[in-house]
């Protein structure tokens, strides 16, 4: 929801400048203006926002699983999101870390992992 309410600010911001430069036929600075204003609200949610909202404020989200890897878990450290998938064909795992605006990713890779082996002992010892 508090995504939806950022980007209907941001609209609403770029409208106004529209609006209160274009009525004054200064239309080439009111386009330029409301395109400052629509980049620089995009640029402040990718590189910011978009975890922040995610995580304090149920914001909206989505990331991909990579083809041929299955989803294991995914957890937050401070406002980044590090997520970890299985490659059955590999047997290896991997956290993947999403920072904000991606320019900071770790990755951690796992050889010889096999999540599902442990959770086949623990259900055998269960029997």
């Amino acid at each position: 929801m508090i995504t939806y309410l950022y980007w209907g600010a941001v609209i609403a911001l770029a409208m106004a400048a529209l609006i209160l430069l274009g009525k004054n036929s200064f239309w080439r600075s009111a386009i330029g203006s409301a395109l400052i204003v629509f980049i620089v609200g995009w640029a402040a949610y990718y590189f910011h926002f978009e975890q922040v909202f995610v995580k304090r404020y149920g914001g909206v989200m989505t990331v991909t699983v990579p083809e041929g890897q299955q989803h294991i878990a995914a957890t937050w450290k401070d406002d980044n999101l590090w997520i970890e998938n299985y490659d059955p064909k590999t047997n290896t795992c991997y956290f993947n870390e999403y920072s904000k605006g991606n320019i900071l990713q770790g990755k951690v890779t796992l050889k010889n992992c096999n999540p599902l082996k442990a959770s086949d002992r623990t259900l055998n010892q269960m029997r």
